[in-house]
């Protein structure tokens, strides 16, 4: 790290810059750091908008195309079915036909039972199958994904509403407010797709969505006890000790019998009908019509013995129609508004992160690429249509997608084929469902809510990353022992929490060089490398902003403090130059620079001279502009840490 011969003493009386000077004659060729010219203000800020908003270049396609060309593209960017429906034909319609009916099959059921998590009517989950999916099959860009209510959002909502209206003392206003919450749902997800604002949601991060969807399957199957053991007076709390509390409390007068025979019998059958569906993934049609073979069933019992006057709990009356309009019942004024918008919101960014999620994922096994900003636009515009036609928030529900996916769906026809379905089902089935049983539908949801609790998922993040695993652990224990919204508040103040400590605190690291190599790598991963004498090679692996550039400093005296203690006690020459490499800092803002300027007055009292290398091409712009290499000279700013060791060290220079 210096000019240290094997004596040593003598070199530490040496001039540092005449030192420097007398070795650069005999050394190898060293590159000068070439100064960028200086940018246009105009242009850099079109470019860093472009980057944020434009990263993907939507509007290439429109290049060097007449005007009738680009209204044609711009039509089909709305609506991708105009695009990909000209090649539509017989077979991709067999894979679809056949995809449409087996997610139908699988939604039925489990339509019914979701609008009871959001405290709504049977017949509003059967409408947001059916209006949402038709609108998302013309404006969605995912082949696979399968629109309609979803566990995770239904109970959300449920849960947000019945904390602002009761549902059973004031029904009317409960549901307005629901339309309401999706109408603003709907319009925050179009908004972030028109806005392209879509990377908001990854900030909430994959092990907080691993946590939250794991506290939620768990809170959802304890809610689906009222059903499952057929107790009539249930708390409306959600977390696991007061619903625990009211399981127990209703044990010895609450529970009926027959019920639980019902809903333990065709839990098992739903159960083993998935291990099969795993186990062998041609027979992915057992699971996926599972659901609807148990509301058959358990109907046909319950009606012919009588069950419902054992004290069995059913469905009762469906409303028969498809979706009546809702447009005049949502609140546009008064002191629901704000409600509603509050409710919507959350609603819609959670509806949003599962849809988008879950859309990549098969996009990725598929091979295509998924426009999020399109999707956002499309979730957002069924959401709002949905809102005016009795239907409550919808978005792509992964257990529907995956067996979409494995019946052989080929586009979004699918969804059409599922929509018809819901249709026929409301206009002429749903007088058949009046006899099923409550304990079925707790049934269906349980087993369809066990996917969501990803064990194997848990454990990697362990495995990974500490920090995202309290993030997960946090979100989970938060929907778990507290509400929905509170574990959703975990989850995300835990992910801020780890940007802000990643940007404040960034990882630093001392440089030593790998033996016969003109390399230097950090100390920690590659013991083997040694540390130059006389010099103190430190690598700063962030931006350097006002959040935490104080923090760089003093991290930088620290290690330098630390080698002269070490230097002191084993009798070694001091550090003489301290080289900054600077090839991952990206930026660098006024505090950076000014931080910059304080170490090197630090050094100077120490008479140890600042080196910088490789800055990038936006930290040497500002670099100039604020004077500083005139401050620690034009010719101690280097293209590489080698270059700069070579320089300062004539010892390293002799072995190269």
């Amino acid at each position: 790290m210096g000019h240290f011969s094997d004596e040593g003493s003598e070199q530490k009386e040496m001039d540092i810059n005449s030192l420097s000077s007398s070795h650069r004659q005999s050394l190898p060729y060293i590159h000068k750091v070439g100064v960028p010219p200086k940018q246009n203000l105009m242009k850099e800020f079109a470019s860093t908008v472009k980057e944020t908003f434009f990263a993907d270049d939507p509007l290439r396609p429109f290049k060097d195309q007449p005007k009738s060309r680009k209204l044609i593209l711009g039509v089909q960017a709305i609506f991708p079915i105009l695009e990909w429906g000209r090649s539509y034909n017989l077979a991709k319609f067999k894979g679809d036909l056949i995809a449409g009916l087996t997610i139908a099959s699988l939604c039925i059921p489990q339509d019914i039972g979701y609008s009871k998590l959001a405290n709504l009517d049977p017949q509003y989950g059967l409408y947001s199958s059916f209006v949402p999916p038709l609108i998302y099959a013309f404006m969605g860009s995912s082949r696979d994904i399968a629109i309609g209510p979803v566990a995770v959002v239904s109970l959300l909502l449920g849960t947000l509403l019945q904390n602002e209206i009761d549902p059973t003392k004031n029904a009317v206003d409960y549901r307005r407010l629901a339309f309401t919450a999706t109408f603003f749902a709907g319009i925050t997800q179009a908004t972030l797709g028109i806005l392209r604002l879509g990377f908001l949601i990854d900030f909430l991060s994959h092990a907080a969505v691993v946590g939250f969807m794991g506290g939620a399957a768990i809170t959802i199957a304890l809610q689906q006890l009222k059903g499952f053991l057929g107790i009539k007076s249930f708390t409306k709390k959600t977390d696991v000790i007061s619903v625990m509390h009211s399981v127990l409390g209703s044990a010895h007068h609450g529970w009926n019998w027959q019920t639980i025979v019902i809903g333990a019998s065709f839990l098992v059958f739903l159960l083993f009908a998935k291990y099969i569906g795993k186990k062998n993934k041609k027979l992915f049609w057992i699971p996926a019509i599972a659901p609807l073979i148990s509301v058959i069933l358990s109907t046909f019992f319950v009606y012919i013995f009588h069950a419902d006057k054992k004290g069995v709990q059913i469905v009762k009356h469906i409303e028969k129609g498809i979706n009546p309009s809702s447009a005049g019942e949502i609140f546009f004024t008064g002191n629901y508004l704000l409600k509603g918008i509050r409710i919507g919101v959350v609603a819609g960014m959670i509806a949003l992160t599962e849809a988008v999620a879950i859309g990549r994922t098969f996009a990725a096994m598929k091979d295509y690429q998924l426009d999020g900003n399109k999707e956002m636009v499309a979730l957002g515009a069924m959401n709002v249509v949905g809102s005016m036609t009795s239907c409550y928030v919808a978005t792509g529900s992964f257990s529907r997608s995956a067996v979409n996916y494995m019946a052989g769906c080929q586009t979004a026809v699918s969804n059409i084929i599922m929509s018809i379905a819901v249709f026929l089902t409301l206009m002429f089935i749903t007088p058949l469902f009046e006899y099923t049983p409550n304990a079925i539908l707790s049934a269906i949801i349980i087993s369809a809510v066990i996917g969501l609790i990803d064990c194997d998922a848990a454990i990697l993040i362990w495995k990974i990353d500490k920090f995202d695993f309290v993030a997960c652990m946090g979100a989970f224990f938060g929907v778990v022992f507290a509400s929905v919204e509170i574990g959703l508040l975990i989850a995300v103040s835990i992910s801020f929490a780890k940007i802000l400590l990643q940007v404040t605190r960034p990882r630093t690291a001392t440089l030593g060089r790998i033996p016969r190599t003109n390399v230097y790598r950090n100390i920690q991963q590659y013991p083997e490398a040694n540390k130059v004498p006389g010099l103190l090679i430190v690598r700063v692996d962030s931006a350097i902003y006002f959040s935490n550039s104080n923090y760089v400093r003093e991290r930088i005296l620290r290690w330098l403090t630390d080698e002269e203690e070490q230097l002191k006690a084993a009798g070694l020459p001091q550090i003489q130059f301290l080289i900054v490499e600077m090839s991952p800092v990206t930026d660098i803002d006024t505090s950076g620079i000014h931080a910059l300027q304080e170490l090197h007055s630090s050094l100077q009292k120490r008479e140890i001279q600042l080196i910088l290398a490789n800055p990038g091409r936006v930290v040497l712009n500002k670099l100039h502009a604020s004077n500083f290499p005139n401050l620690i000279g034009q010719d101690k700013i280097f293209l590489t840490v080698a270059d700069a060791v070579l320089t300062c060290s004539p010892k390293v220079a002799e072995e190269v």
